[in-house]
């Protein structure tokens, strides 16, 4: 029994960290349209910023060499970790999206990519190389006597991100559904038509693209401090595809869409294409999996283009013509005085 609550914790882990980066990207990507293809970069710049933040300065004799390393107390690494998240997408932002189209700034995104995963795997100084970083100590372990592999402490972790999870779920939630909400929707659909109405998509693109970075990056720093290592290898471009996959599958534009992209697809299929009947290459699993991923969109966007939550469809009513509904409703509506309500309660007693 013990066994099926740690698998069912470590599921629960996993889901929170995946989906409070599918929150993120749904607000760049399916809200206002930023198709940002470096968002595995936010990430892994959030874990590796929880990472250096709690394993402490680095011995010149290590086995492991990074920079910038420090013992600070919980929660200020994951803090970190979101804060550096949003000041490097605030670094993209200006550099990218004030000069380039939207098509152009996904291309650019990709390469940036590219870039970021090469230099962290051939530079071993700055984050531990190709290797990567390892043994990050488990955040509030003394707690519970030490012990980060004890079942106790796994629950406590895997309802700790599950919160994390639905504060990031709650953010998203209050700015789709407010008015800088339905600027960023406006600036989806026709970016003339909103420069037209005043507003500035610079600034607009910058704070999503910070908010999502920042979400990008607490999920990192979660992840990291779960799983106590993060290399490379773990955040190449495809991860970002498996976000996108995620959205389209539940539904671009839709919260909860967002939500359930994140359980089928990294959650979902991720672990249930481990239970596949293991035969012919070791690597066969692994390859079915990207199959299958790959496969997702493909038909979602043939098929089902508008995902298994579709965006709900919003229509607000201008200020003068609400202001002037309600006037007009109310001079009509009937009015009753009060000896006519006495009289009808009179002659509704009468009645037999």
């Amino acid at each position: 029994m013990n066994v099926v609550i740690f698998y069912v914790t470590l599921i629960l882990v996993y889901f929170a960290v995946d989906a409070m980066a599918c929150a993120g990207l749904s607000l760049e990507f399916g809200v206002t349209g930023v198709v940002n293809f470096a968002y595995i970069v936010f990430q892994a710049a959030g874990a590796y910023t929880a990472a250096v933040l709690t394993l402490g300065p680095a011995s010149p004799s290590g086995f492991q060499q990074y920079i910038g390393g420090a013992h600070w107390p919980f929660p200020l690494p994951l803090i970190a970790a979101a804060v550096v998240g949003a000041l490097l997408s605030l670094v993209v932002a200006v550099l990218g999206v004030r000069r380039l189209r939207t098509d152009y700034l996904a291309i650019v995104l990709l390469v940036a990519a590219l870039i970021a995963t090469t230099v962290a795997t051939n530079q071993d100084g700055l984050v531990g190389g190709a290797a990567g970083l390892a043994l990050v100590p488990h955040p509030l372990v003394a707690l519970f006597g030490n012990n980060a592999a004890g079942l106790s402490y796994n629950v406590f972790f895997a309802g700790f991100s599950l919160l994390l999870c639905a504060l990031c779920f709650l953010i998203v939630h209050r700015v789709t559904d407010s008015p800088f909400g339905r600027r960023l929707r406006a600036l989806r659909e026709n970016e003339a038509a909103a420069m037209a109405q005043g507003f500035s998509p610079f600034r607009l693109q910058a704070s999503v693209l910070m908010m999502g970075g920042a979400m990008a990056g607490l999920s990192g720093g979660v992840l990291v401090e779960y799983v106590t290592a993060w290399a490379p290898s773990g955040w190449l471009y495809p991860e970002t595809f498996v976000l996108f996959t995620a959205l389209i599958v539940g539904g671009l534009g839709n919260n909860w869409g967002a939500l359930v992209g994140a359980l089928v697809v990294p959650t979902g299929i991720g672990e249930g294409i481990q239970y596949l009947p293991h035969f012919g290459s070791p690597t066969f699993t692994v390859s079915v999996q990207w199959i299958v991923i790959g496969l997702l969109p493909l038909l979602f966007l043939w098929f089902r283009p508008q995902g298994l939550i579709p965006e709900r469809h919003r229509r607000f009513a201008p200020a003068g013509e609400k202001k002037g509904r309600q006037l007009v409703q109310g001079w009509l509506r009937p009015r009753t005085s009060s000896t006519q309500i006495g009289e009808l309660s009179t002659s509704k007693d009468a009645r037999p």
